[in-house]
């Protein structure tokens, strides 16, 4: 009989170590099976202005983050962002993505006058990223919706191939949100494309 050594429990990984580590593959995977169950049959024209309206907070985010300085500024971020998203779409003064371009103009200024914390070259980057994820939510809800959804699912599957980027590079914003953010990402380009 072959005694059990020390070494050759801990080379075995425990079954949710996987988890552990992937949490925020899990917890996107979770949050967009909820909202693809709570759409239920939703109207393609609902859909795509709702996703539209929030597209804009994405690279709204990366801004904030970027001039903060911080990446361990980006849940906090995400969570203010969330709750001006959900205080808007209450209302129906102004639209939700008008509020949220108007603050990515507003830091893009910012960064412009003041400079930004990781140099111009990062800042320029994240300054077209801003202008394209915007101008796609912008340009989804100023066509035909049928239209729109391609538009809007586009600039969230490239936001989701940004994040990857970003993770990868490990720059800018945390890399949890950045894995996170990913897979939310492209998985509502999904929805929009195939369950809507």
């Amino acid at each position: 009989m072959q005694a059990r050594t020390p070494h050759a429990t801990a080379a075995r990984p425990h079954p949710t170590a996987a988890l552990r580590r992937r949490w925020p593959t899990a917890l996107a995977a979770a949050v967009v099976a909820l909202n693809v169950i709570a759409s239920g049959s939703q109207d393609v024209a609902d859909a795509v202005g709702g996703f539209a309206e929030t597209l804009p907070l994405l690279p709204l985010i990366y801004l904030v983050v970027h001039q903060i300085g911080r990446p361990q500024a980006t849940w906090p971020v995400l969570g203010a962002g969330l709750v001006a998203v959900f205080a808007l779409a209450s209302q129906d003064v102004v639209a939700s993505s008008t509020v949220l371009v108007a603050l990515a103009a507003a830091v893009l200024v910012w960064g412009a006058l003041r400079g930004t914390p990781h140099g111009r070259a990062t800042f320029g980057v994240q300054a077209v990223g801003a202008v394209v994820f915007c101008g796609l939510a912008l340009a989804g809800l100023a066509v035909d919706p049928d239209l729109g959804r391609y538009l809007v699912a586009a600039g969230w599957f490239c936001h989701g191939v940004w994040d990857f980027v970003h993770l990868r590079l490990d720059k800018v914003v945390s890399r949890t949100f950045a894995e996170w953010c990913g897979v939310i990402d492209v998985l509502v380009a999904v929805q929009l494309l195939f369950l809507v």
